[in-house]
């Protein structure tokens, strides 16, 4: 089992305190999610985490191990998908594929899974949003890396595809530590095994909407 743990992290902007002594554990084997309003610093959170984005302080260990942030990418440590897709909207699934991955065991797993073979000489620019997730969210699940960061992988998206990304997840988080973000949170709460809230700079713990709402992240009349 691994663990990605956290510990002082913070972020501010222009003299305003964003993330504020931030901590964190997730292990393989488990689903974190994440809720904040927008603005709140998830996605800025999870770029630091990935090494992108400076934070002002932060103390990140895998496995009891200290890693800088920038190693992160180069030790293929935690892979990240973003909220908006970064993948080549000219370029066939089936090439993207081989882009990504040299063994042709990995390339069929992926090329042949049954949401994604009769659309694999598509173009990605071709593909509705729940294609279009679904499919990167395979690419990312291959690869060897122990941690995922998903910023809202339901957000806009079919009923669908919505369903198939959490079946999905619920098979890669048997090898894998996984992390999202998203406003979709009934999707969330059915897919996590714990919860956190962004608020006012702090990660505070939530187990249901009632507690959501009591934070004001979402209106009392949505319960």
């Amino acid at each position: 089992m691994a663990i990605l743990t956290v510990t002082n992290l913070t972020k501010n902007f222009k003299n305003q305190s964003l993330l504020d002594y931030i901590a964190l554990e997730c292990k393989s084997g488990e689903i974190l999610g994440i809720f904040g309003r927008n603005g709140s610093g998830k996605s800025t959170l999870l770029k630091i985490l990935y090494g992108t984005m400076k934070a002002d302080s932060i103390r990140l260990y895998i496995d009891g191990k200290s890693i800088n942030p920038y190693d992160v990418i180069p030790n293929k440590l935690i892979a990240y998908l973003p909220q908006n897709s970064s993948l080549p909207k000219a370029i066939s699934l089936r090439d993207i594929v081989t882009m990504y991955f040299n063994d042709e065991e990995t390339q069929d797993r992926i090329l042949y899974n049954p949401l994604i073979t009769h659309i694999a000489g598509n173009k990605a620019g071709t593909l509705s949003m729940g294609e279009l997730r679904y499919f990167e969210l395979l690419l990312i699940a291959h690869l060897p890396h122990p941690f995922l960061l998903l910023d809202e992988p339901f957000s806009m998206i079919e009923p669908l595809y919505r369903d198939k990304i959490r079946e999905q997840l619920y098979q890669i988080k048997v090898t894998k530590g996984i992390l999202i973000t998203d406003h979709y949170y009934n999707d969330v709460f059915l897919t996590s095994d714990s919860n956190l809230l962004l608020h006012n700079g702090r990660l505070v713990p939530v187990n249901n909407i009632e507690d959501l709402a009591g934070y004001g992240y979402i209106p009392a009349s949505n319960l």
